[in-house]
């Protein structure tokens, strides 16, 4: 069952507003971190000066053309490494978009949900990136010590971590924290396997991109499922 709810999922992939979320977030990426180019390479102009002499050697004028140019490929190589993460963050701030159109294709019976403000996307999503990094930084070191095991680790660590994530992400639009808390109480083995599910494309380049949507859309309809099945019809806070 987790199976079909990701194969809805992936379904709507080319929803507009999932594409729509998924713009929004490389482009914020994207300007961030052209911003941050930009920022960088003012500040070499700042503090390195122009032109600088030393003993025997004489006038220097190109030391801070250099640095400028040595920066290129040490950002695009930075820009590689924090394109995933940074972008995952901002998506993260829309997932109630997601989560909201898959209601209007799949669920249009329901009444209207709690919303969650951009605001509030942004906090959760800049505490759940935290959380991913702290733990995986510890998790580190099982990777080095197991290293036949890592990307089982890998997955089940963060199985666990993003199945937390995105339950608590859909139930919180239809019930309260204690609600939500409850919900992934009594569905803890289903919550963790689909978040394993997750986690798997999260080691594959690209297509890591598109795990917070997929992520979002997966645990909606496992939500609804699982709350229907149990005779506890979903509603709005």
């Amino acid at each position: 069952m987790i199976l079909s709810d990701f194969l809805k999922a992936l379904g709507q992939i080319t929803d507009g507003r999932f594409l729509g979320v998924l713009a929004i977030g490389l482009g914020l990426t994207i300007a961030l971190l052209v911003g941050f180019y930009v920022v960088f390479v003012t500040v070499i102009g700042w503090v390195v000066p122009e032109s600088f002499s030393l003993p025997w050697i004489g006038e220097i004028t190109w030391v801070d053309t250099a640095l400028t140019w040595a920066s290129v490929p040490v950002m695009l190589v930075l820009s590689s490494i924090l394109m995933v993460p940074v972008a995952s963050t901002f998506i993260s701030m829309f997932l109630e978009t997601i989560a909201a159109a898959v209601e209007r294709k799949h669920y249009p019976d329901l009444p209207p949900a709690r919303s969650i403000g951009v605001l509030e996307g942004l906090v959760d999503a800049l505490k759940f990136l935290g959380l991913l990094i702290g733990v995986n930084l510890v998790a580190l070191v099982l990777y080095l010590i197991f290293t036949p095991l890592a990307p089982i680790l890998f997955w089940v660590v963060n199985g666990i971590l993003l199945g937390r994530e995105y339950a608590q992400l859909v139930a919180l639009r239809r019930s309260d924290a204690a609600g939500a808390a409850a919900f992934r109480r009594r569905h803890r083995p289903t919550i963790f396997a689909a978040g394993v599910l997750m986690a798997v494309p999260l080691t594959i380049p690209v297509v890591n991109l598109l795990v917070p949507i997929l992520g979002a859309a997966t645990f909606t309809h496992l939500h609804h499922r699982l709350t229907r099945a149990g005779g506890s019809p979903s509603r709005s806070a």
